[in-house]
């Protein structure tokens, strides 16, 4: 059904959006969601630090559990536990990095800049020969011939991957990871917008077979967020997916009709108007929302999976994680799920990064064949 037909059956009543109205809501949604530019923010406040802690102003985010990266326009640092949480702020363990000064900051999921050498790893920064042009990737060695090929999610960087990385490493995979189209020195999209997964699995095909090139036989594949959608349609469509053994997708986004209303209620968009802002999204870059809904579409390819999601994820719902996950039997695809909780989108690793690293190296220790 077109936006015509979705205002026709009364999408927007009651709400004083009608016509033209409703179809600016969708139009504004649909821009938010596809434009690849990013603003950072910095939503929190450093009230005062030293050398063995840092005390922010109370919030949510602040009060997470583990370990985060601590950012400001200057610098980052990493900190740890929560010591105190009263009137006077939250203050938490100062782990490494220079003692941040008071004013904004922001706490970051990824607590390490600015490339693999800040894990203590050695790395090349090649070029992947995308559809689009050239695109950087880091590429880390290692002894097998097995790779993992790590992708990042919307709006991300490759730092996303450095968190994971020494797991890797330590099991002897070769890891590349890579930029896609519109990233920041990536080649850009023909129209400047995200295709949500629905074109950005070609560069990730491209990255599959640089890796080939480079002598890999066989494939592990880690996302994150949208890394999953673009892991989910490489391994529908890419005749290359016959080389990926296994999967590690953290907050995976399996369902981006579930995704879009959980991000249009984060914008209090109606949720009568989310049809319209779904057909407006479908009309302007051409996708099957119905192919990336993997528990009712699940890819042709479909190698062991490690699913891991924390549960108050307001980004990426968790509930088609667990739904993808009790229906793998059924789906011929075996699943491993990992539940965490207290942390935000794709903070599984920084909630407890030793029981993360546990449950990535024995589930990857226990699908890979040994060499």
């Amino acid at each position: 059904m077109g936006v015509r037909g979705l205002l026709a059956a009364g999408v927007g009543t009651g709400l004083g959006l009608v016509g033209a109205g409703a179809v600016g809501v969708g139009r504004y949604y649909a821009d938010v969601l596809l434009d690849p530019s990013r603003v950072v923010a910095y939503p929190e406040r450093v009230l005062r630090a030293d050398t063995d802690a840092v005390t922010l102003a109370g919030s949510r985010l602040v009060r997470q559990p583990g370990v985060w990266g601590l950012r400001w326009t200057e610098g980052l640092a990493v900190v740890g536990r929560v010591l105190s949480d009263d009137r006077h702020g939250v203050r938490r363990r100062l782990l490494s990095g220079p003692v941040p000064p008071e004013g904004p900051a922001v706490v970051d999921a990824g607590p390490f800049d600015p490339d693999p050498g800040a894990r203590g790893l050695a790395f090349t920064e090649v070029q992947v020969a995308t559809p689009l042009g050239p695109a950087p990737a880091w590429e880390v060695p290692a002894a097998r011939d097995v790779w993992a090929v790590a992708v990042h999610g919307r709006g991300g960087r490759r730092r996303e991957a450095l968190r994971i990385l020494p797991v890797l490493h330590r099991l002897g995979l070769p890891t590349l990871v890579i930029s896609y189209r519109n990233d920041d020195d990536a080649p850009p999209s023909p129209d400047g917008r995200f295709h949500l997964g629905d074109t950005e699995w070609e560069d990730l095909e491209a990255a599959v077979r640089y890796a080939q090139g480079r002598g890999a036989r066989r494939i592990v594949l880690v996302g994150w967020s949208m890394g999953a959608a673009i892991g989910g349609a490489f391994l529908d469509r890419s005749p290359a997916a016959e080389l990926v053994d296994a999967v590690v997708w953290d907050a995976p986004l399996v369902d981006w009709r579930a995704t879009l209303r959980r991000q249009a209620r984060n914008r209090l968009l109606p949720p009568q108007l989310i049809p319209v802002a779904t057909a407006v999204t479908r009309r302007r870059i051409g996708i099957d929302f119905d192919d990336f809904d993997l528990l009712r579409h699940p890819p042709a390819r479909r190698p062991p999976t490690l699913l891991v999601h924390s549960t108050p994820d307001t980004a990426v719902p968790v509930g088609p994680s667990r739904a993808l996950a009790a229906a793998g039997r059924d789906l011929g695809w075996p699943i491993r799920y990992v539940e965490v909780g207290g942390v935000e989108h794709t903070a599984a690793w920084n909630a407890d990064p030793e029981r993360y690293e546990r449950a990535v190296t024995g589930f990857l220790t226990e699908v890979l064949p040994q060499e």
